[in-house]
């Protein structure tokens, strides 16, 4: 039977009222106080998960691959290691659900089991506490850019969902550059109990209106979603928004919908790129390569039929990856395109490593970008599905 809360333990700093309007900073240590943990420090990562950044000011920024912290960040997993000032520092990683947030420096003298737990339950907390936050603390948002954002992106990004979801059946996970400059590229992702939707889109153009366009269908694939629809009707509820608030605009994409329990994967694609599809560390090719429909937004006159819906069984472990050719056609230092076999081989060879999914994207377009002096000159969007059920082997 646990021990019981002593006087301004957990229970009243959670009972409190007061709690609402504290600054996040304030919140972080009176929190750690609460549980009983000596000095506690909050990293976020930044935009483009280069940096971990910390919450306050006055410590400086840690680089997320080569280092302690960003190998917790990067795997998951706590790490332990000796610290001159404090003795020994436990870096935590910070999640909200499948999301990777940060990390959480938990600093003291010596680390055993009872403190142990109490950080992991600190770092849950603070978590759910930064989530919440960031929807209207600027300043948190602030801490985690690196430059200032372009009007185009700022509005898309507002659209954007979280960058992973999951739960034990299914993680979904995307990343999307340029990242202060995105014109018309942008995903989506939620999770419904039977389901996962997955969307990519492209919209034609790289200015404020290609970013409208794009963020009228993903209102209005959301709106039907929600509103209970299948496939070619959300596409259908796109097609009809673009072509009464924007004419002249279209995108293209790929929308999917997996059903959790028997791994069946349905989609349909929308003048866009054929999904890729990596089982048993392979790609199989044109697994999912099918005759595309035109575009959404075009106007009826060139759909001559209804919308297709494809459809296929994943296996256990299965990879699924939806993309932009701004990423397929990005040139590395050497002049040459990034193109699809690379793209495949270094997710294969991150999956046979067993690389976490937001791991392998992460790595995967920071490989991309220093062939292009860290700017793309296009949009490149990946989202990757992978199918993990409970005990079903892979």
């Amino acid at each position: 039977m646990p021990a019981p809360q002593p006087p301004g333990g957990l229970e009243d700093f959670l009972a409190d009222p007061a709690n609402a309007v504290l600054d996040l900073s304030t919140a972080v240590a009176r929190c750690a106080r609460a549980l009983d943990v000596p000095r506690a420090q909050v990293y976020l990562a930044d935009l483009q998960q280069n940096r971990l950044v910390p919450l306050d000011d006055g410590t400086p920024a840690i680089a997320v691959d080569g280092t302690v912290a960003g190998w917790a960040y990067r795997t998951l997993a706590l790490r332990v290691a000796e610290s001159a000032r404090d003795g020994i520092t436990a870096w935590l990683p910070l999640l909200d659900g499948a999301e990777r947030l940060g990390v959480l420096a938990v600093h003291a003298p010596f680390l055993d089991a009872p403190l142990l737990r109490r950080a992991r339950a600190l770092a849950a907390l603070l978590a759910m506490m930064i989530t919440s936050k960031r929807a209207y603390k600027d300043t948190v948002v602030q801490r985690t850019r690196a430059e200032p954002m372009r009007l185009p992106a700022e509005m898309l990004r507002a659209f954007l969902p979280p960058r992973t979801i999951g739960n034990t059946r299914v993680v979904s996970t995307a990343v999307l550059e340029p990242a202060y400059e995105i014109g018309g590229d942008a995903f989506d992702h939620c999770l419904t109990r039977t389901d996962l939707h997955a969307t990519i889109v492209d919209a034609m153009g790289h200015n404020l209106l290609s970013g409208l366009t794009t963020a009228v269908a993903l209102a209005a694939c959301r709106n039907g979603r929600r509103t209970g629809w299948d496939l070619p009707d959300l596409i259908g509820t796109v097609d009809s928004a673009l072509e009464q608030w924007l004419p002249d605009q279209f995108c293209t994409g790929v929308l999917t919908r997996l059903d959790l329990a028997q791994g069946i994967l349905r989609w349909s694609n929308c003048g866009h790129p054929p999904p890729l599809l990596i089982r048993g560390n392979r790609l199989v090719e044109g697994a999912l390569e099918r005759e595309p429909d035109p575009p959404m937004g075009l106007s009826a006159a060139f759909r001559t039929a209804p919308r297709q819906v494809h459809e296929t069984a994943l296996e256990p472990g299965d990879r699924v990856l939806l993309y932009t050719d701004g990423l397929t056609e990005a040139r590395l230092a050497d002049g040459s395109e990034f193109g699809l076999e690379r793209f495949a081989d270094s997710v294969i060879r991150a999956t046979s490593a067993g690389e976490v999914a937001p791991e392998t994207l992460r790595r995967l377009i920071r490989l991309v970008l220093e062939g292009q002096s860290d700017r793309l000159r296009d949009d490149a969007t990946i989202l990757l599905l992978e199918w993990r059920p409970p005990g079903r082997g892979h």
